[in-house]
């Protein structure tokens, strides 16, 4: 967010949680992309706050966490002293989450792929109708296709994207793969190493697909440990995830950091990953 909105986000955060009993006598920023995170203490949550327009992914979100609490899932959890559901105030929505202190030494790519087993095996006990994969393949060839949307995108990287997406998501879609809800973007970046264990983080990217679209988006020696993983479709999925990662990144609104940088490296990382498996 730009820095006046940032401001604004963070106040309606401390507000929001200054309303329903919540001490909160410092705000802390986290994160800040499309929507920002912000840790409040003295109470110790952690908030999440994003534009208006965000309503509808951040109810989703908040319900896909409840469902997976109810069945222990390795995620993390609404800030249990509040209603589990969203807030509107001052043109932002605002959900709380239980803060965890984060843990100095890194996740193993043993324990990151034992925590996606039982995270998709949570997953495979609620029943939540989730957007399919290629919905958000659809979602991105509309903004390849879009000048207004992504109007600094050349001709020649447009196609590429274009033709990439189109084609992989078909060969997967057609691979034949059993499917499921995954989280969508379990990146290590979404997975929080606490005294409780690996727990993901943004569930809002919740959608249905084979489990290598998810272990495409982790370290490569997790997708190795994975029981029963097809290698070549992580492969394929891997290339997939970096179109799309590289489409939202030519978005003209897009707030990522870093963002003119990961726009030409994310185009190198979609060649790299095409050629490493002949599939360009």
């Amino acid at each position: 967010m730009e820095a006046s909105d940032l401001r604004r986000a963070v106040e309606a955060g401390r507000v929001t949680a200054s309303a329903l009993g919540l001490q909160v006598d410092d705000a802390i920023v986290i994160n800040n992309s499309d929507r920002i995170a912000v840790r409040l203490a003295p109470c110790d949550v952690l908030t999440r706050v994003a534009p208006a327009s965000h309503l509808a992914g951040s109810q989703f979100e908040v319900e896909v966490a409840r469902r997976l609490s109810e069945v222990d899932g390795p995620v993390a959890e609404l800030e249990p002293r509040v209603e589990p559901q969203v807030y509107s105030r001052d043109g932002f929505v605002v959900s709380l989450w239980t803060y965890y202190e984060p843990m100095g030494s890194e996740i193993t790519p043993a324990d990151y792929s034992d925590a996606l087993v039982r995270h998709h095996a949570a997953l495979r006990r609620i029943e939540l109708a989730a957007p399919h994969f290629t919905d958000r393949v659809a979602g991105a060839l509309r903004e390849v296709g879009d000048r207004e949307q992504t109007p600094a995108l050349s001709d020649l990287d447009r196609e590429f994207l274009g033709d990439t997406l189109s084609r992989l998501s078909s060969e997967i879609g057609g691979s034949g793969a059993g499917e499921q809800l995954l989280h969508g973007e379990p990146h290590p970046g979404n997975l929080l190493n606490t005294r409780r264990g690996p727990l993901f983080v943004d569930l809002a990217t919740c959608c249905s697909g084979p489990v290598e679209f998810d272990l495409a988006h982790a370290p490569e020696e997790v997708g190795k440990l994975y029981p029963g993983a097809d290698q070549d479709l992580i492969h394929r999925c891997r290339a997939l995830m970096w179109a799309l990662f590289t489409t939202w990144r030519w978005r003209r609104d897009d707030q990522l950091p870093d963002r003119e940088y990961w726009r030409v490296e994310g185009l190198n990382k979609v060649r790299a990953a095409l050629d490493g498996q002949g599939l360009d």
